[in-house]
């Protein structure tokens, strides 16, 4: 197998994942954004009553998406005995703060780790075991094993350092750190590197607002110019993209940057860099105009606490309108075949053929 087919192997496992995963963002962070939204204390999670309850709901489905991409990349590579190691490895690495990348990876380690597990001949007696026994239980420990112990403590002292260099940065110039900072925010889109800079900003928001003011406009840049994307070249992306493009700018509005990790799983070449050019422009424009974001929040729900909100949306539409033009610019037109797609085309036959009758 040559490079080129490799390569379109790991994006149908990928395709996989990323389709059986959008329905779960798209309904947890449609329906956790009007929980904010409708917050009466304003930019923030609510955290009783019927809001409460909303926002848990919606939490849910933005927690499990990443067992369910884990699962399904595992699935595409060893059928059904991939399923419970891809989405035990999935949930871990999100335990372990290894975001939604991490869940790739605990993907594609589960499905190769069972798929070589099949390659081992077993007893007559012992197959009939193989696949709702030996297999999920092997390949979950091995994978499980090398996720906690060999994954994790990685992790924790990358977040560790990046936490205290951070710091060490708070009197470099405001161009240097808010490239920084929105490069951080977009790169993993919730992940460990994103937390890092929104909980450095966010902890100060009190005494230093300004660092909110640019990585407010950082953390719904990516989900916005990939909706925005959508809307002006809709043949580079699938169907499943697009109609995820249109809860994508929902989300960003609302301060949700996991709204562009459909785009970043399926295209992480074009999409990752396309996203963080666009913070980095997003993040300099209102840290350069003297905005103040006093909500640790982000998006444009915060607009009644930020000073200089002109500033603020002029952050968001140049860095909203930088991804979509750069990411556009590099994608070619899609070819891809999701399973969305395959049912809409049964659906179309079926109706060509009850015409026919």
């Amino acid at each position: 197998m040559d490079f080129k087919e490799k390569f379109s192997t790991i994006k149908k496992h990928l395709l996989t994942g990323t389709s059986h995963m959008i329905p779960f963002i798209v309904a947890g962070g449609i329906l956790f954004s009007l929980a904010v939204m409708l917050n009466p204390e304003g930019a923030a999670t609510p955290e009783t009553g019927w809001l409460g309850d909303l926002a848990s709901i919606g939490s849910a489905g933005l927690t499990l998406f990443v067992p369910v991409l884990g699962g399904y990349i595992a699935y595409s590579i060893a059928d059904k005995p991939g399923l419970a190691p891809g989405m035990i490895g999935a949930y871990l690495a999100s335990q372990v703060g290894a975001g939604f990348l991490g869940g790739i990876v605990a993907g594609f380690i589960a499905g190769y780790v069972v798929k070589a597990l099949k390659k081992i001949k077993l007893p007559i007696s012992l197959k009939s075991l193989g696949s709702i026994f030996l297999y999920p239980l092997f390949g979950t420990l091995i994978t499980g094993g090398i996720i906690v112990w060999v994954i994790g403590t990685p992790i924790s002292a990358i977040m560790e350092g990046l936490t205290g260099w951070l710091n060490s940065l708070s009197d470099a110039g405001k161009v240097p750190l808010a490239s920084i900072l929105g490069a951080m925010t977009a790169f993993d889109m919730g992940g460990p590197i994103n937390k890092v800079a929104t909980l450095f900003a966010q902890t100060q928001v009190d005494t230093l607002p300004y660092l909110m003011g640019g990585v407010g406009v950082a953390i719904c840049t990516p989900p916005i110019g990939m909706g925005i994307a959508t809307l002006l070249a809709p043949k580079k992306y699938n169907t499943e993209e697009r109609e995820a493009g249109k809860a994508a700018i929902l989300m960003g509005s609302v301060g949700i940057t996991e709204g562009a990790i459909p785009f970043a799983a399926n295209d992480p070449l074009r999409v990752i860099p396309s996203i963080m050019v666009g913070a980095v422009v997003g993040n300099i424009i209102p840290f350069m105009m003297g905005v103040l974001n006093h909500a640790p929040w982000g998006g444009l729900i915060v607009l009644p606490v930020v000073e200089g909100w002109p500033g603020y949306i002029l952050g968001i539409v140049a860095g909203s309108l930088v991804t979509a033009l750069m990411v556009n610019f590099l994608k070619k037109e899609n070819n891809d075949i999701t399973e969305y797609d395959k049912e809409i085309k049964i659906e179309e036959d079926f109706d060509i053929e009850f015409t026919e009758l």
